[in-house]
């Protein structure tokens, strides 16, 4: 016959009593051989870091340059066209008054030789004819007369033919200056109003330079500031850089103090007391097997 005694009150109260003590921090210390190594280097990180920010105060930016400069004030000073002079209104050489300002003024003046010369050799011809009626004893007859109305007959036909001829070259003449006039007018305009169209492309991209240039000095500026205003920031994560990948030696735990019931308890025998103490005496069971 074996006889087995369990205590299960000292087993239940031994359940609530878990470690003597808890772990109260860790902590690192460097290797003795890179101490002073690592002191001098965040002393002087330290320092670097509290010398504040130092603000460039050169140019940020290039701006124009004087050929630039040049260009674009001699373009701004440029004259541009009116819409007048790049405006053309045709006309017509038909319409009442423009051929006689463009034909020959002096027709008149150079017709009066011609005409001049004509009369004077139908008057030569009348002499002639004059002298051989009076010859033939006919002077003074009809067939004298009949040749006096033919030679003055012919004089007029050819005196209308010089004035046609002269005056039909200077309705020409004028019409055709009329015409090349026309063409330079037109061709005025024209060139006026593809300058007025270059000048202002040429003003556009020069303006367009000069916004580049401008942009460039106001993105400088930005820049700049976003620099002066991030650097506190970057100062914090320099700082913080100094203290990554130390070389640490040992690390060393330390433990909270345990309570008086935790020693009680931990001791031989502490919970079997503990019980007695409380409940004034112990309560086991014992269970005996039989074989």
């Amino acid at each position: 016959m074996a006889e087995t005694t369990t205590d299960t009150t000292a087993d239940a109260l031994s359940g609530i009593t878990g470690d003597a003590g808890q772990v109260a921090g860790t902590e690192s210390s460097l290797s003795n051989w890179a101490g002073d190594y690592v002191t001098d280097m965040l002393g002087r990180g330290w320092a670097m870091a509290d010398e504040g920010y130092q603000s460039y105060t050169g140019p940020l930016a290039a701006g124009e340059s004087q050929l630039q400069s040049q260009a674009f004030q001699g373009l701004a000073n440029l004259a541009m066209p009116t819409m007048d002079q790049m405006t053309f209104t045709p006309g017509s050489f038909t319409d009442q008054g423009v051929a006689q300002q463009y034909m020959n003024p002096y027709v008149d003046q150079a017709l009066q030789p011609q005409l001049d010369e004509v009369r004077r050799q139908a008057q030569l011809q009348q002499n002639i004819n004059n002298a051989q009626f009076a010859k033939a004893g006919a002077y003074g007859g009809s067939r004298q007369a009949v040749m006096e109305a033919e030679n003055q007959r012919n004089m007029m036909q050819q005196m209308a033919n010089l004035i046609g001829q002269g005056y039909q070259n200077a309705y020409t003449q004028g019409a055709n200056q009329f015409n090349t006039e026309q063409g330079l007018g037109l061709n005025a305009a024209t060139q006026t109003g593809q300058f007025g169209l270059a000048g202002l492309n040429a003003l556009s991209n020069l303006g367009a330079q000069q916004r580049d240039i401008e942009q460039q000095g106001y993105t400088a500026d930005y820049e700049q500031f976003q620099e002066e205003r991030d650097f506190p920031y970057k100062q914090v994560q320099y700082m913080q850089s100094l203290l990554q990948g130390l070389p640490l030696a040992a690390q060393s735990t330390s433990y909270t103090q345990p309570s008086a019931l935790s020693s009680l308890l931990s001791s031989a025998g502490g919970i079997r007391d503990l019980y007695n103490t409380v409940f004034g005496g112990g309560s086991t069971t014992d269970t005996t097997t039989s074989a």
